[in-house]
């Protein structure tokens, strides 16, 4: 794999020196787990999307992005929106 380098504040430098060291770590190595645990805009995009399709499947119900985006209790709503689309479709009053 090819390598480059980053030019930073040598305090910066250093503060990664030393986190590194305290890791067991390179320097090299304590920026990848860093950019690792930080995924970038279109990765948490992805991420969400898959988790969507995962709870549609899981509860067999088609639930748009809007309500999930209308849902500040995720779940507890995604379980209300589940169960009135199902009430629904099986024509019985809420």
């Amino acid at each position: 794999m090819a390598t480059t380098t980053i030019q930073v504040l040598r305090e910066t430098r250093d503060h990664l020196a030393e986190l590194a060291r305290e890791r067991g770590v390179s320097i090299g190595q304590l920026v990848e787990a860093l950019a690792a645990e930080q995924p970038t805009a279109a990765q948490r995009a992805e991420r969400l999307a898959a988790d969507r399709e995962a709870v549609r499947r899981m509860m067999g119900v088609a639930i748009s992005d809007e309500e999930f985006e209308q849902a500040p209790d995720v779940l507890g709503n995604i379980y209300k929106i589940a169960a009135e689309k199902v009430r629904a479709a099986k024509g019985v009053a809420a």
